[in-house]
C-alpha cells in the first residue's frame, strides 16, 4: 500500500477525532501525519516518514500540551467536595458517638455521616463543628468552641464579690 494514503488516512482520522472531542486529544498526531504525508509526496523513504511522524507528534505533544491545557482549562471549576469542604463549619443533626458509630451533620443543606476527631468523644445534636477531614463518605469533625468557652475567667470580666451582692 502506498504510504501516501496511510498518512492521509491517519491525518483525516486524527482530525475527525479532534473535532469530535472537547479538548485537544489528537491534534499533535494530525500534525505528525501531515508532515509524514508531505515527505511521502516528496518520495522520501518510509523510514524517514515514520521517524518524522513520531518526532513531530512527540515534540508537539511535549511542548504544547502543557501550555494548551493551561489556557483551555481556565474556567474549570473544582468539583471534588474535598477541595471545598475541609475547614468549613457544619451543624450536628444527630448526636455523634464514635463508640456507637452514629452521627450526622448538615453542610449546605446536605446531610453527611460524621465522626468525631476524639475517638471516645460525643458531640450533641445542635452543636456546630469544624470539618477536619473527609474519610470515604464520612466527615471527621471537631466541636467548634464558642467565644464564651474560649475566654478564661479573667477575660470574661470582673468576678462579683460577695460585698456587691
Amino acid at each position: 500500500m502506498n504510504s501516501l494514503y496511510v498518512w492521509l488516512g491517519i491525518f483525516v482520522l486524527a482530525v475527525i477525532i479532534e473535532v469530535a472531542t472537547a479538548g485537544l486529544a489528537t491534534i499533535w498526531f494530525a500534525c505528525g501525519a501531515f508532515v509524514a504525508f508531505i515527505l511521502a509526496v516528496l518520495k522520501v523513504d518510509i523510514i524517514w516518514q515514520v521517524v518524522a511522524f513520531v518526532a513531530v507528534s512527540l515534540l508537539l505533544l511535549a511542548f504544547t500540551r502543557p501550555m494548551a491545557k493551561k489556557y483551555l482549562n481556565r474556567k474549570t471549576e473544582k468539583t471534588n467536595v474535598l477541595d471545598k469542604i475541609i475547614g468549613r463549619t457544619a451543624l450536628v443533626t444527630e448526636e455523634i458517638n464514635n463508640i456507637l458509630a452514629t452521627g450526622k451533620v448538615t453542610v449546605d443543606g446536605m446531610p453527611w455521616t460524621a465522626r468525631s476527631t476524639d475517638p471516645d468523644g460525643t458531640i450533641p445534636a445542635g452543636k456546630e463543628v469544624v470539618i477536619e477531614q473527609l474519610m470515604g463518605v464520612k466527615l471527621i469533625v471537631k466541636p467548634l468552641e464558642s467565644k464564651i468557652e474560649e475566654l478564661s475567667p479573667a477575660e470574661s470580666g470582673p468576678a462579683q464579690s460577695k460585698e456587691e451582692e
